[in-house]
């Protein structure tokens, strides 16, 4: 399983992190400046388009051009506190030719002081027409940052659903 995880903000994949994503394949996980590249989408997209990219994994900013290049590359995708509403930083969202969105598991913390969950809950409830395949999980005390036992836990629900989706 080829896995594409996406850092957040001036952000990178811990190695702890990346070795809990190694046990399910192999991570890719470029740099990417959002702040100068105001085109991350796109450039993401063509960059693994012919890798043959199965997941797309990210959280906050991440979560935002995940969601997308998930739309792009027609991948399952699991998201972190998603900056999906609102973001420190524009990006530009491409014109993506599927009118609908492949599974998304989505995390939140209640406890958010960066990405706000209300925003993100809003955003999906806008877009259930053409994006209604999703699974999320609200967690009252989790804040910004996902700690290493629930990042485990949900990797291990995501992955498991995917593979019975095959």
């Amino acid at each position: 399983m080829n896995i594409l995880y996406i850092h957040g903000l001036n952000g990178s994949l811990s190695p702890e992190k990346r070795a809990i994503l190694e046990q399910y394949g192999e991570v890719y996980s470029p740099f990417i400046d959002y702040e100068v590249i105001p085109d991350s989408i796109t450039k993401l997209s063509a960059s693994y388009h012919n890798r043959k990219i199965d997941v797309i994994i990210g959280s906050s900013m991440v979560g935002f051009a995940g969601y997308y290049v998930s739309n792009v590359l027609q991948c399952p995708a699991l998201l972190f506190n998603p900056a999906l509403a609102e973001r420190s930083v524009y990006q530009n969202v491409p014109n993506i030719q599927y009118k609908k969105s492949p599974f998304k598991q989505i995390v939140l913390g209640t406890r958010d002081d960066v990405v706000e969950p209300k925003g993100t809950l809003n955003f999906l409830a806008d877009t259930l027409d053409t994006h209604p395949n999703h699974q999320i999980q609200v967690y009252n005390d989790l804040a910004h940052r996902i700690p290493v036992d629930i990042f485990i836990k949900e990797v291990a629900i995501f992955m498991e659903y995917i593979s019975r989706q095959q």
